[in-house]
């Protein structure tokens, strides 16, 4: 049985829920604007400001498994730091890519 591991952002979980439901509003309000045949820029305005709303939490929760997930492992050392490690660095690549 894996141990389970408390994320980084659990100390801020309500706040990235927040912002969530708050981005998953906004999709919706997209298929609205698309529905009622909305002029596109103002669409594609729309769509640029949901895409940064999803990078700032995905920065926020990668900020915090780096100050969190990676930190501890680190202290710990081991094969666990060089996994974390990876993990992170992988997941900069795909935002970066994204």
């Amino acid at each position: 049985m894996t141990e389970r591991v408390t994320p980084g952002y659990s100390d801020d979980k309500v706040a990235v829920l927040k912002r969530l439901r708050r981005i998953e509003g906004q999709v919706r309000g997209l298929s609205r604007m698309v529905e009622d045949d909305t002029y596109c820029i103002d669409v594609l305005t729309q769509v640029s400001a949901t895409t940064k709303a999803l990078e700032a939490v995905a920065l926020k929760l990668l900020d915090e498994h780096l100050s969190h997930c990676v930190v501890n492992a680190a202290i710990a050392g081991g094969d666990e730091a060089d996994i974390k490690l990876k993990e992170a660095s992988d997941a900069i690549a795909r935002l970066v890519r994204s």
